[in-house]
């Protein structure tokens, strides 16, 4: 495909660009830079792809359409088969992540906060890298998720499957939605979710409600569903609504949603102040969100980056994160971001050893 041997043409180069899918979509749309400028998105009112990182303190890139050859390209599903990963993990990263939960259970209760999201990282060596079959495993394996390559000399290589809408507009419309809530997928088995999944949903979903009340003037929440996303599927309910014109722009919005509750925890400030004092890494572009803005049609599609990795040299880093409240468990926690950490190993699974 063009769109792919551009793609590896700007990695050699080390030029940047951006591949994009949206879910259900088998269009590629791809950003080709044609310089190597480091640019950001100040406003929102320019088309192209923004990818910000999870603290919203820090600039939002952007790759502009203006100055960018665009390619859009039909993808012909491959036949990928799951490998089914076999995880390694030691007993110093057991211990690591599962303190780190006791410790996040701790803060709940003495600061009387709902729910914080922790996360961590996961390092592996790879045995080769292929980008190429790279492209064709990540956008045949999840048809149903938001599938994006992100490079940049600055910033290096990334690439994710998301199930999360952060936001998508046209016009005055918007929807959003609350995903919380973990279960690795049994086959013909419905998933049981446990009192404390359903709560950390409800916190989800209530907290963008009640955020969304000042910018907006009607919203509607469905039903909550499963949502299957990969290997796991979630607890999720659709968000739709009219803005107020008056009082609300694209980018006023993205700051009222993001970090959402699903990330980040509720309420978010004590939550963002845990996160930051208590994970051992920065989680860089891991949980905040990316996207494209379409001006000339007052539309963007805005999801948020969870199940994706970062590729360095020979290393890819992979990511995985839970929402904690006052009754969860430690080691069912580690347990979910095993779960959730597969979904991106599968896609490098011929370069593990």
């Amino acid at each position: 495909m063009k769109v792919f041997d551009l793609a590896i043409s700007h990695l050699d180069k080390k030029k940047p660009f951006v591949l994009y899918s949206l879910p259900e979509s088998d269009t590629i749309v791809g950003y080709f830079q044609k310089n190597n400028e480091l640019n950001h998105c100040l406003d929102f009112t320019k088309s192209g792809f923004v990818f910000a990182p999870f603290n919203y303190l820090d600039k939002t890139l952007f790759i502009s359409k203006d100055e960018s050859s665009v390619i859009e390209e039909v993808f012909q599903t491959n036949d990928v088969s799951l490998k089914g990963i076999k995880l390694h993990e030691t007993s110093s990263e057991k211990k690591t992540h599962t303190s780190l939960v006791k410790n996040a259970i701790k803060y709940i209760d003495t600061q009387n906060l709902k729910k914080i999201v922790v996360s961590r990282k996961k390092e592996v060596d790879l045995e080769r890298i292929d980008y190429l079959l790279i492209f064709k495993r990540l956008f045949s394996l999840y048809p149903s998720a938001f599938r994006y390559v992100w490079f940049h000399p600055q910033t290096g290589f990334w690439c994710g499957a998301t199930p999360e809408i952060l936001l998508q507009t046209k016009d005055l419309t918007f929807t959003t939605m609350a995903l919380a809530g973990t279960k690795k997928i049994v086959k013909d088995r419905k998933p049981h979710w446990t009192a404390k999944e359903i709560l950390e949903q409800k916190f989800v979903k209530d907290s963008i409600l009640n955020t969304l009340e000042n910018v907006t003037t009607i919203i509607r929440a469905s039903k909550t569903y499963n949502h299957k996303a990969g290997q796991v599927v979630h607890l999720r309910t659709d968000i739709t609504g009219v803005f107020n014109h008056h009082k609300t722009n694209l980018l006023s919005i993205t700051k009222a949603l993001h970090p959402t509750p699903a990330v980040c925890g509720t309420p978010r400030d004590e939550a963002l102040r845990f996160i930051i004092k208590n994970e051992d890494y920065n989680r860089e572009f891991y949980t905040g969100f990316l996207g494209n803005i379409c001006k000339e049609s007052s539309c963007s599609n805005f999801f948020v980056n969870l199940r994706c990795m970062k590729i360095t040299n020979s290393t890819v880093t992979f990511y995985a994160g839970g929402g904690i409240t006052f009754d969860s468990n430690p080691l069912t926690e580690w347990e979910e971001t095993q779960n959730k950490l597969q979904t991106m190993m599968e896609v490098v699974a011929p370069f593990l050893s």
